[in-house]
């Protein structure tokens, strides 16, 4: 086995590793010596350049929440579509709306839903405990067969998941049931963009002429 061939499959180990420990919306496409090892992006239903806004209003958001309140808070930024929602734990009022004032400066964010709680920061089993549940809940998208699980994210904070994403009514819906029934979901909260059942049947790959002739 040469050396190129060791480098590229660790590569592909940990690119896909970090994909897994990720969202499920937040995985594109890795090319590994002309081998497309994941395709996340292609069946997200932002697009490219809105995926690539989201990853960098995180980066962005994260980075400047602890440049102007350093470790007195413990907040989670999640960006779908450029709609922000920010959990976690605050001192206080003042910082509360301080995060939020700080998000909302940053490039390409559209909206922001503040959902940060002010009490003492969670301890280490408890979020271990919420990324676990979040592992499950985001299993039992996979398994419902009737559900795009890639047009959700997922996170769960004190014991509440919130589900984010662009889906139809009856996909918000059947999204819920899965993670109202997960094992340590206390409750259950809706960041989602409803839309039409005709938008969704125009967001999705059409099959090609021939296949179509079949």
């Amino acid at each position: 086995m040469t050396m190129k061939f060791k480098s590229q499959k660790l590569i592909a180990l940990l690119a896909l590793t970090a994909c897994l420990g990720g969202t499920l919306s937040a995985c594109a496409p890795i090319i590994i010596g002309g081998a497309v090892v994941g395709s996340m992006m292609a069946t997200d239903r932002r697009t490219s350049g809105t995926q690539i806004e989201d990853e960098g209003i995180e980066m962005k958001g994260a980075s400047r929440i602890s440049d102007n309140l350093g470790d007195r808070v413990h907040v989670n930024l999640t960006s779908y579509n450029r709609q922000v929602l920010l959990t976690g734990e605050v001192p206080n009022a003042q910082d509360k709306q301080l995060v939020e004032q700080v998000i909302s400066k940053v490039e390409n964010v559209r909206s922001i839903v503040n959902e940060i709680a002010v009490l003492g920061s969670a301890t280490f089993t408890q979020r271990s405990s919420d990324a676990l549940v979040t592992g499950r809940v985001k299993a039992g998208l996979v398994d419902a067969k009737d559900l795009f699980a890639n047009a959700f994210k997922v996170t769960t904070e004190r014991g509440t998941t919130y589900l984010m994403g662009r889906v139809t009514q009856r996909e918000a819906d059947r999204a819920t049931e899965v993670a109202r029934s997960t094992p340590g979901v206390q409750k259950v909260v809706r960041v989602l963009e409803i839309i039409s059942e005709d938008e969704l049947t125009n967001m999705l790959p059409k099959p090609a002429a021939n296949e179509a002739k079949k």
